[in-house]
């Protein structure tokens, strides 16, 4: 549910957590600078803080009451800040330890989802020991090469030859030393983003490149995001109802966005679940709440408010 302006208590001092080490430093620092300017419109007491470890004590020493997490990738969508953060007692925004830990890992991710019966495509995890033509093999070309815990499509690539997986697999091995292959879903491309357990207006993505790499995602001006999606009301609400699974599956809470794609006979692939989403004027949640009606400010303090209640557990 949303809360209401008389149910969000006095957030007190806010430490909006940006930029870190990951390989999304920069995005995360959009994220945390757009989000500590919509707090402070509203009046919350709302300050930047480009993190690093050594900064857990100031958080403390500055009497900081809750955090807002805007760190993008490993070490802050991961559960490492989260568990930092519950060490010193400070509440925080989006999902538990469990839930982030079990998100960034898309391996573990697709385990979990095939086990309970949610669609994803087929994948296998890279090594230097992988017999490159065992691998098409068993997902057949094309195939769809990327770290396993990284997130802004770093290091992605569409493999079409089997001559080109080694080198696929030593680029994404730049962000992450596990890397995957993943059977390519010819379909569209769509987001569904969730906070408080509601669907937010689900979004189509449309590029000129191969996929919705990291250069579509920030740098390409022809890129459309589409929103209303277009899809027919009940195919929309099952990519919902099935966001929602792929969520509570992985103990995700608070808010979170769904990618996933929709292949020509409607049948939707879960991709990956990202717990700290982008928040620039290039990011899709926004995008989504503000076709529900929510302006960006409303929202952040929709996702700040998060931190006022435990995460919920997933009941399988």
């Amino acid at each position: 549910m949303f809360f209401s302006d008389d149910e969000l208590q006095n957030f007190g001092k806010v430490a909006v957590l940006m930029g870190g080490e990951s390989a999304e430093r920069i995005i995360s620092l959009d994220s945390g600078k757009a989000i500590t300017t919509a707090l402070c419109n509203v009046d919350v007491d709302a300050h930047e803080i480009d993190f690093d470890g050594s900064l857990l004590s100031r958080l403390i020493d500055d009497d900081f009451e809750r955090v807002f997490i805007a760190l993008h990738g490993r070490g802050g969508e991961d559960g490492t800040i989260q568990g930092a953060l519950e060490t010193i007692g400070l509440p925080y925004t989006g999902s538990g330890v469990l839930g982030s830990a079990l998100a960034m890992d898309k391996i573990r991710s697709k385990l979990i989802w095939r086990s309970l019966g949610l669609s994803t495509p087929p994948s296998i995890e890279l090594s230097a020991t992988s017999e490159w033509d065992e691998i098409v093999e068993k997902l057949s070309l094309p195939i769809m090469v990327k770290p396993v815990r990284e997130g802004s499509s770093l290091g992605a690539s569409k493999v079409t030859n089997v001559k080109n997986l080694s080198l696929a697999w030593e680029h994404a091995k730049q962000f992450d030393e596990r890397v995957m292959a993943e059977s390519w879903i010819e379909g569209d491309e769509y987001t569904v983003p969730i906070l408080n357990n509601i669907v937010l207006p689900v979004i189509k993505l449309e590029t000129s490149r191969d996929f919705y790499d990291y250069k579509a995602k920030y740098q390409d001006k022809d890129t459309k995001y589409i929103c209303p999606c277009g899809l027919d009301k009940m195919i929309e609400k099952n990519l919902g109802d099935l966001s929602l699974k792929a969520c509570k599956y992985l103990d995700v809470s608070g808010w979170a966005r769904v990618d996933m794609i929709v292949d020509d006979e409607n049948q939707a692939w879960l991709i990956e679940v990202n717990t700290v989403p982008g928040m620039t004027n290039h990011s899709l949640v926004p995008m989504g709440a503000k076709q529900a009606g929510l302006s960006f400010e409303q929202l952040v303090v929709q996702i700040l408010a998060t931190s006022l209640v435990m995460p919920v557990k997933a009941e399988l």
